[in-house]
């Protein structure tokens, strides 16, 4: 098995969480927050991280209502993920959001720096969520 690298962006108008984490261990890392001007995100500090950690795939966070209802957040998100694979050329997969900004605040106890680690959160459960289909997929039904 090989392992990959992915890059993770919890998307915002005013900031954008980032996290790294690799498919082996299925954990990731929170990186660092990146500031957007206008409501566009820093693509300089975006190519910055990309060289660095040269991932092999993107994961964004897809904020939906707790009824999972698209929400104007979702729509800014999607196009942050369509620019990411127009620039890069590399596979941009959306995952569900929903409270990973409680939980990051529940983490770190406060609401400070919250943003890279809500990225860690997002990740790590669509990490999760990879390796369970690929377990269902090889258990036989009896």
């Amino acid at each position: 098995m090989s392992n990959k690298v992915f890059l993770c962006f919890d998307h915002g108008e005013k900031r954008i969480g980032v996290a790294v984490g690799q498919s082996i261990t299925a954990t990731a890392t929170p990186l660092e927050t990146l500031k957007c001007v206008n409501g566009k995100p820093d693509w300089q500090q975006i190519a910055r991280l990309i060289k660095q950690w040269q991932p092999s795939e993107f994961v964004i966070g897809l904020p939906l209502t707790m009824e999972g209802e698209r929400q104007k957040a979702t729509e800014s998100a999607e196009r942050f993920s369509r620019q990411l694979n127009g620039r890069y050329l590399l596979p941009v997969h959306l995952a569900d959001e929903r409270l990973s900004s409680v939980e990051a605040k529940h983490r770190l106890k406060d609401s400070y720096n919250v943003d890279p680690v809500a990225a860690q959160i997002i990740l790590e459960s669509w990490l999760a969520n990879q390796a369970l289909q690929k377990t269902d997929a090889t258990i036989p039904d009896h």
